[in-house]
């Protein structure tokens, strides 16, 4: 998979630590293939940042469809928390998808079991992680969604490593 293929721009080429991606529903896939490509095995906790009808979802489905999770991906609203399941080298592993839309407080999320999911060493998958700043590990990968057009996103992504 090529760094055209996707329109991805890294900072730099030796440790990435801020790229920026086109995606449009067209190369979704390949985007996502792409972003795990340049994703380290420590990079467990992908934060989402954008408004509502940004596509974070959206991103997170080929996200999942690019780990090989099978089955329907959708934003965990009312349940807060949706858990997948995908082979990695033939064992099974988790992600978990988590929304925290609906929240109140970072208490109302430690309750939840939010902060559980988060240190699992699990990929987990965060929308709205303006709800719970404290609670957030720093060795996080940021994602925030710009829409450019209605079937357009600028993904810019920020690496703390």
């Amino acid at each position: 998979m090529s760094l055209r293929s996707c329109n991805l721009r890294p900072a730099t080429l030796f440790q990435i630590s801020f790229m920026e991606i086109t995606v449009t529903l067209e190369n979704i896939q390949p985007c996502a293939h792409c972003f795990w490509e340049r994703v380290q095995e420590h990079d467990r906790v992908f934060a989402f940042h954008g408004e509502m009808g940004a596509g974070k979802t959206t991103f997170i489905a080929a996200l999942c469809a690019a780990k090989g999770v099978e089955g329907h991906v959708s934003s965990p609203t009312f349940s807060l928390i949706n858990e997948y399941t995908y082979k990695e080298d033939g064992m099974p592993k988790r992600i978990f998808h988590i929304d925290l839309y609906r929240l109140k407080d970072e208490e109302e999320a430690i309750n939840a079991g939010i902060e559980d999911c988060l240190f699992s060493g699990d990929i987990c998958f965060v929308e709205w992680p303006e709800k719970i700043p404290s609670l957030l590990p720093e060795n996080r990968v940021d994602v925030y969604l710009h829409p450019v057009n209605t079937t357009t996103r600028l993904l810019k992504v920020d690496f703390h490593r």
